[in-house]
């Protein structure tokens, strides 16, 4: 379209511009104030219908936002009338459903001699809610980043520490940082809430296990674990496995392990009780010394990160695990 050449048809009259700007406000949901130099109102239009019964005028900004917003309105209008210069404030007003946030836009009216101040008044609740709960998430993916590095930091040097030499201790660390990434993956697809624990047993198994095409050992309730309790039980079962896929039954492509989760009691509370249980034929090598870095997780680490018991067992052609996990730490959203 040529916008150079005339629009066609009589020209709008000054109600039909007033018309159409009534509908244009409407439709964005601005509002507008105009209050002459002694702060007085003398125009309102479309204003929100809980501000409606407080609107006079003649009267003023105490009137329409009450005493707290009217006087710090007044002292911003006044600057305004004063030196010219918009400034933008925000009020927060009570209403049937809840608070609504208000941003007013304030400027002069006038050249040099000021006819007074416009407001343009335009809700933000929303997008101050929206802001409110990102700067709430962000917080929480701060505090959550700092306990996950100081996790990391721990594995690190404990692994340094339990190791004598830097192939062994590179082959421990990289797969202990896999075991927390794959907790990890299964507590950010959830959008933080946590992890199921057949999943999370699954997700931990699956590098180690022998046969694609037998059923993992996995049994009972599939309670769904907190993050705190879905990272730490990750990292116990992570040392289980291993040290099956090296030295247990998984090594001799036996698959008599079973992992169990049933209902317990732990100080007279409701509680799940984790239960890993694996058998070989023969004696055998295996990571659990007194003083190794897997047993401490098994033992310290992961049962008092949940405020948890713990119970390990080692014999010849046993090993036994009992996880007590407290009812903070899960909840029974399904069984299988």
């Amino acid at each position: 379209m040529n916008t150079s050449e005339p629009l066609s048809g009589a020209p709008l009259s000054l109600e039909g511009k007033a018309a159409l700007m009534e509908r244009a406000l409407a439709s964005a949901n601005v509002s507008v104030l105009f209050q002459d130099t002694t702060l007085a109102i003398r125009y309102a239009d479309n204003l929100p219908e809980h501000l409606m019964p407080s609107l006079l005028i003649g009267g003023n900004d105490y009137h329409l936002f009450g005493d707290k917003d009217g006087e710090h309105l007044t002292l911003l209008k006044r600057g305004v009338l004063e030196n010219g210069r918009a400034v933008t404030a925000e009020v927060e007003i009570a209403s049937g459903d809840g608070v609504r946030i208000y941003e007013l836009k304030m400027e002069r009216v006038g050249g040099r001699k000021a006819q007074g101040v416009l407001s343009v008044i335009s809700e933000v609740t929303e997008s101050r809610h929206r802001e409110k709960v990102l700067k709430s998430l962000l917080r929480e993916l701060s505090h959550r980043s700092k306990n996950l590095l100081a996790i990391i930091q721990g594995i690190a040097t404990q692994t340094a520490r339990h190791t004598l030499s830097l192939d062994n201790f590179l082959i421990k660390f990289r797969g202990r940082l896999q075991s927390l990434s794959n907790s990890q993956d299964l507590i950010t697809d959830s959008s933080w809430r946590g992890a199921y624990l057949f999943e999370l047993a699954e997700k931990q198994f699956a590098p180690y296990w022998p046969d694609a095409g037998v059923p993992m050992p996995i049994y009972g309730i599939n309670a769904h674990l907190t993050p705190n309790a879905a990272v730490h039980l990750g990292l116990a079962l992570h040392e289980l496995i291993v040290n099956s896929a090296s030295h247990g039954a998984i090594s001799a492509g036996a698959t008599s392990i079973t992992l169990n989760c049933k209902e317990a009691e732990l100080d007279g509370k409701k509680a799940i009780e984790v239960a890993w249980l694996e058998r070989f034929h023969a004696p055998a090598d295996h990571e659990f010394e007194d003083n190794s870095f897997s047993r401490t997780v098994l033992e310290r680490v992961v049962p008092t990160s949940m405020n948890g018991r713990a119970q390990f067992t080692i014999s010849d052609g046993n090993i036994g695990y009992h996880l007590t996990i407290p009812e903070t730490e899960y909840e029974i959203l399904r069984r299988r």
